[in-house]
């Protein structure tokens, strides 16, 4: 098993909250989010600002939590410090909950505009708190897709780093539609669904499944499905709202993006990896420079993947500061 660390945050660890008219939603969710900053020792002066993007049903501060054979966030940040694999940085976790579940960080009328949080509100607060020489973002899976998709959208990130974002949606989610539509049909539908999900006490796998779905369909287009709720047919109009959103759509159309890191297992359950396998290619196509690797695993348990993300990070944020 895993070595657990018992290492104590020797460093700073600072909380705040601010709130933003851009988070305003139609789920009833709070426009007041509160961010968690930790620094190490020895981070003085300018600093480079690493933003964490968290994956579904995760949020930025819970990567702060104690956990069994493990080490957080700010404890693998001082690790890679003091093992001189890295510099000091302004590691940024912040809530980015939603009641449906997750974000993807992009702008919804329905979950807010996240996407606009994160590069003007959320930057505006770091500046005016601590001096930054520059603005990374990294995230495993929804937080992944967040950090590529912002780089593709925003000019203001200096590098990201996608660690099995979402990517090629036909596999991704095209497949799943039927298995999905079963379990929303059986509490009565989608309103019912969501009902249900508030009004339990304790949800199944199955219930989280079909949540993110519905959380894509808030993200991606106006909140339902792509499918007929009885045949399960291919409504080819909204379902083209969602692939507009794919990456390996997106690339056509923004091809400047920072310096960027992309990694995948080759196992992912839920298919990534041929998604992500597809973008490296048509970036390299059009000569879009970014690091790329495939790596034995699947979706779950690659925290390590980031004990060389962030370095990288930091390497990058430095050298254009």
């Amino acid at each position: 098993m895993p070595a657990h660390s018992f290492e104590p945050i020797r460093g700073k660890l600072e909380r705040f909250c601010f709130t933003s008219e851009n988070l305003s939603n139609t789920l009833g969710d709070p426009n007041e989010r509160e961010v968690l900053v930790h620094i190490p020792i020895g981070g003085d002066g300018p600093l480079p600002c690493i933003i964490y993007l968290a994956p579904f049903t995760g949020t930025g501060m819970a990567r702060a939590n104690w956990r069994a054979f493990s080490e957080t966030l700010p404890q693998r940040h001082e690790r890679l410090v003091r093992e001189g694999k890295m510099g000091p940085a302004i590691l940024v976790m912040a809530d980015t909950f939603t009641s449906l579940g997750g974000n993807q960080f992009i702008d919804s009328q329905i979950m807010g505009d996240w996407g606009t949080w994160l590069k003007e509100d959320l930057r505006k607060e770091l500046n005016e708190r601590y001096e930054i020489s520059g603005f990374g973002l990294v995230g495993k899976s929804s937080g992944g897709y967040g950090a590529l998709v912002r780089g593709m959208l925003d000019n203001c990130w200096d590098a990201i780093a996608c660690h099995s974002g979402d990517c090629g949606f036909e596999l991704l989610y095209g497949g799943e539609m039927a298995s999905t539509v079963t379990r929303i049909q059986s509490k009565g539908g989608e309103d019912d669904f969501l009902k249900y999900v508030r009004d339990c006490n304790s949800l199944a796998g199955d219930d989280f499944h079909a949540l993110m779905m519905l959380a894509m369909a808030a993200s991606y287009s106006d909140g339902s499905l792509p499918v007929d709720s009885q045949t399960c047919i291919l409504d080819e109009e909204k379902w083209a709202e969602w692939m507009a959103w794919d990456p390996l759509t997106m690339i056509e159309d923004h091809r400047t993006l920072p310096p960027t890191w992309i990694d995948v297992g080759d196992a992912d359950q839920y298919h990534i990896q041929y998604g992500l396998r597809r973008l490296h290619a048509r970036m390299d196509e059009l000569g879009l420079t970014h690091e790329w690797e495939e790596f034995p695993g699947t979706h779950s348990g690659i925290d390590h993947r980031l004990d060389l993300s962030l370095p990288w990070l930091h390497s990058v944020l430095t050298s254009v500061s």
